[in-house]
């Protein structure tokens, strides 16, 4: 998603930003400068040992065969599709209410984004709005875990099972959400992560993760990624130069190690909201039980988003909409989306509004957000 946070004009220090990367690298500084300075002194800067070590260690973390590093998260579901077979003619089942970078990948390949609709709590397809979209042409299903919740992946499988369909998960929010201790990244045939500085698990630049635990799909994309080459000059493919880079690599390690209390520190901070809000007029984010919400973002629904927005704005608070303006009423995909009503998507992107969430959030920033938000609907 848009880094609407990095474009923001200077604030005083009382600022609360949408992500603060400064006080987390404030945290990380000793380790994350004592690794990028090892990195520069051996001078292997693409696929050097960081990149391959920090390979080995998110496979481990997220319980799969083969994770492979790749250049952003757009890049990673674009190799995952085509490493699958997905192509011209094909049409792949995806959210509307999602990033375009979902829908970009599938169109990268030739094949057609089918977008349904979405459950109304969690803002994640479901089994039901699938199984309305399935035609002939069916190929694939991308369900996305938006915003760090994760889809009902058993219901979807069956599904795809069902129709002989293959399940591709966009886990570019999802980092470390899991379903019955499973991770997601590892419930499908394959699956995309990105490490944009905004994620739960974020680089300090661009980058990307391929999962699977299919020996096939993982040789395709370590070929793609790498201009078609498994051996060097030898060409097998046409491919990408689409590689994870080294000194990424050495950040993504870092924060890796901590990953699991950073999200705890996240689904803290997204309860104390919740309970803080609990009487106001609004909707605050919904768990369903069937997996380990994350909190990438914290998106909660109102009817006075405009006033609550201006509140938070003069506070010098962040707040951002994820999304607007859903994929299926975007002009990119007017030929063939005209007509088309997803009444959910569409009330969700009219009345949704994300607040600050990041693992240094403190109590005292969260009742200051609250109070504004609080002031706004009440004045």
């Amino acid at each position: 998603m848009f880094p609407c946070f990095y474009i923001l004009p200077e604030y005083p220090h009382s600022m609360i930003p949408m992500v603060d990367l400064k006080t987390q690298y404030a945290q990380l500084k000793d380790e994350i400068d004592a690794g990028l300075q090892e990195a520069l002194s051996q001078c292997a800067f693409v696929m050097g040992p960081n990149v391959q070590a920090f390979e080995k260690e998110a496979a481990e973390y997220l319980a799969v065969k083969h994770a492979i590093g790749v250049a952003n998260g757009t890049e990673a579901l674009h190799l995952a599709l085509l490493a699958a077979g997905i192509g011209e003619g094909d049409e792949v089942i995806t959210p509307a209410f999602t990033f375009i970078a979902t829908a970009e990948a599938i169109r990268y390949v030739g094949a057609k984004p089918v977008f349904v609709d979405i459950d109304a709590k969690t803002f994640n397809v479901t089994p039901e709005t699938i199984t309305r979209a399935i035609t002939d042409q069916t190929r694939a299903v991308m369900p996305v875990h938006l915003f760090g919740q994760p889809c009902n992946m058993a219901g979807i499988q069956a599904v795809c099972d069902l129709h002989g369909l293959k399940l591709i998960e966009d886990c570019a929010q999802s980092f470390g959400a899991s379903i019955n201790g499973k991770q997601t990244g590892s419930l499908g045939l394959a699956a995309g992560f990105s490490f944009f500085p905004s994620k739960n698990l974020g680089a300090y630049g661009d980058g990307g993760l391929v999962t699977t635990n299919s020996d096939e799909i993982a040789q395709q994309v370590r070929m793609l990624r790498n201009h078609g080459s498994e051996v060097r000059y030898y060409h097998d493919i046409i491919g990408y130069n689409s590689r994870l880079d080294e000194l990424q690599a050495v950040i993504l390690r870092v924060k890796l190690k901590r990953i699991e209390q950073f999200n705890q520190a996240r689904r803290h901070a997204a309860h104390h909201y919740c309970e803080l809000m609990a009487d106001l007029p609004l909707e605050t984010p919904y768990e369903d039980g069937i997996g380990v919400h994350v909190y990438h973002q914290y998106t909660l629904l109102t009817d006075q988003r405009d006033a609550i927005m201006a509140a938070l704005q003069k506070a010098h608070i962040g707040c951002a909409i994820y999304y607007p303006v859903p994929l299926h009423q975007q002009k990119v995909f007017a030929d063939y989306c005209a007509g088309l009503s997803l009444p959910v998507t569409e009330s969700v992107a009219s009345r949704c509004l994300s607040l600050p969430i990041f693992p240094e959030l403190n109590e005292e920033q969260i009742r200051k957000i609250v109070s504004v938000i609080r002031q706004a609907i009440h004045a």
